[in-house]
């Protein structure tokens, strides 16, 4: 079988969709004729934990380790909260410490293109011997962190491998990235290496059409479209929530804060004591002040359920039992690619989608062709009450349910039948 050496910064027991993506990859690829070989850290920093996912990882994968120093653990000392909110990813757009600005400032432009830097040159020392020990010809890496990308740039000049990269999320144009106050020397070098990797790397694999459109603007090298999915071994059949229940799954950070919808649940609970006493808002995942403050300030507090975070097995039972589903992005053009890898396990628990994102948003244009719910922007507010009336009426007459349709390309396995071709 043809062997392939996968270089990840996630990996189990680290929870969230990066990890997953290339976990079920990893489970599916010797259906395809190809043995996966993982590198990993040995001490990372993750930061949130699901040991659930250790489970899913196949007993005879072969995983080389190599330790990685990791500068949040140092920052922690100064700040725990602040440390670990930069970590998780959740950058306030108001009201920020001194040191959290310090802490930014410093992430950002001491340690590009981010602050797992410091695996690169050790990782390639190991991984030049374990090349030619597992006689690889295919090296994969995945990022975020896309500092993992200059290990496979590295290792391609010295070794001559077929060099794949994997965007899970853009570079340059991801949400967070103007938030890390980045001097205009800084804002160059990660051009100047995005624009390396793109031109180095011989194939390119992203989540979205629309990255794909933006990285063909920088490269001529072939992109691949591989969207995140579902796996089918993870679905089954929940009793529904007796309330109405409306469930976010993941993290609703500083920005991801749809003041439209909670404006108008707001006013249904008021205005209407059906709904009033059926309503409940659920939410797994790491909720930013901001988001919950306008929550509350919308009269939805004593409706609200905060879960904090979940094990990925806790989410597919929340999913498959609850009423709506939940999908939130932010309102920015350059969110319109991102497509949250909760959207494929969404349709696959059949339930409606309720989607509030920028114009051209990608998941849009999937949940409109698979028929999974409803999408709108973030000033749709009166057809987003509408059709929030409408499936309410058809929660209370029993018949809230959707039509998907086409789903099954979505699927783990038929993904990584594309990505097996591709390698």
């Amino acid at each position: 079988m043809k062997k392939v050496l996968i270089i990840t910064y996630y990996w189990p027991p680290a929870g969230g969709p990066g990890v997953q993506r290339w976990l079920k990859f990893v489970k599916y690829l010797p259906d395809f004729g190809i043995t996966p070989i993982v590198y990993i850290p040995e001490n990372p920093d993750y930061p949130i934990l699901d040991a659930s996912f250790v489970k899913e990882v196949p007993k005879d994968l072969l995983i080389y380790k190599h330790p990685i120093r990791e500068p949040y653990k140092l920052a922690r000392f100064f700040s725990k909260k602040d440390a670990q909110r930069i970590s998780s990813g959740i950058i306030a757009t108001k009201d920020q410490s001194f040191l959290e600005k310090a802490m930014l400032w410093v992430r950002g432009n001491f340690f590009i293109p981010d602050a797992r830097k410091n695996w690169v040159k050790p990782s390639v020392r190991i991984l030049e011997n374990v090349i030619d020990k597992e006689q690889i010809d295919t090296v994969i890496t995945t990022g975020p962190p896309h500092s993992i990308h200059l290990i496979g740039y590295r290792l391609k000049a010295l070794k001559g491998v077929r060099w794949v990269t994997d965007f899970r999320d853009p570079w340059t144009s991801i949400g967070y990235h103007k938030k890390l106050r980045l001097t205009l020397n800084s804002q160059r070098k990660h051009k100047r290496l995005e624009h390396l990797v793109l031109n180095t790397a011989d194939s390119i694999v992203v989540t979205s059409n629309t990255t794909k459109e933006e990285f063909a603007a920088i490269s001529k090298k072939p992109i691949t479209v591989i969207t995140n999915g579902y796996d089918t071994d993870d679905q089954g059949q929940m009793p529904l929530t007796e309330d109405f229940t409306i469930s976010h799954v993941g993290s609703l950070l500083s920005g991801r804060n749809p003041e439209v919808l909670w404006k108008v649940l707001g006013s249904l609970v008021r205005d209407n004591k059906d709904f009033k006493a059926c309503f409940k808002l659920r939410l797994a995942g790491v909720i930013s002040d901001d988001v919950l403050q306008r929550i509350n300030d919308s009269g939805l507090k004593d409706h609200t359920e905060i879960l904090g975070y979940v094990s990925h097995n806790e989410a597919l039972r929340i999913q498959q039992q609850s009423q709506v589903l939940l999908l939130v992005e932010i309102d920015a053009k350059e969110t319109q690619g991102i497509l949250p890898g909760k959207l494929y396990e969404y349709m696959a628990a059949k339930r409606p989608i309720l989607a509030i994102g920028p114009k051209k948003w990608d998941a849009a244009r999937i949940i409109t062709e698979t028929r999974s719910g409803s999408s709108f922007g973030y000033s749709d507010e009166n057809k987003l009450k509408d059709v929030l009336l409408k499936w309410f009426s058809a929660y209370k007459n029993g018949g809230l349910y959707v039509n998907a349709q086409d789903l099954e390309k979505y699927s783990r396995r038929e993904l990584t039948r594309e990505l097996a071709k591709l390698i």
